[in-house]
């Protein structure tokens, strides 16, 4: 998720760092979504939002069918953390892949600054 993003909705993050969740991969269908995948890894920032916040955010027609899943991400320290990380349950494999929306996530990537092996993968 991208702060720029959070606030032009008018949520306001706070404590954001650079984090890993490892054993996932990215799924990009018409949104993005999580999938458990063993060796896989994810990368992106971790944010403090208030409930009232994530209730604004995923209130949202686009984004209603994500649902809260508890993950583990490592930051750049070193230490790992429990997450919530909002993701569409049973994203049907058949669903054709959007590459504009890919494309969009790749250039987000690149200039949040992600790893640039991981961003070619997106």
């Amino acid at each position: 998720m991208d702060a720029e993003l959070l606030r032009a909705k008018g949520i306001s993050p706070v404590d954001s760092r650079q984090a890993v969740v490892e054993n996932f991969q990215i799924r990009i269908t018409q949104r993005a979504t999580l999938t458990p995948s063993d060796g896989h890894v994810v990368y992106g920032f971790v944010f403090s939002l208030t409930h009232d916040e994530i209730d604004r955010l995923y209130r949202e027609p686009s984004v209603k069918a994500y649902r809260p899943e508890a993950v583990f991400a490592r930051v750049k320290d070193g230490t790992t953390i429990p997450c919530l990380c909002f993701n569409v349950p049973d994203v049907g494999l058949e669903e054709k892949r959007n590459e504009e929306y890919a494309g969009k996530l790749r250039a987000l990537a690149t200039h949040l600054g992600l790893p640039p092996s991981y961003a070619e993968t997106i």
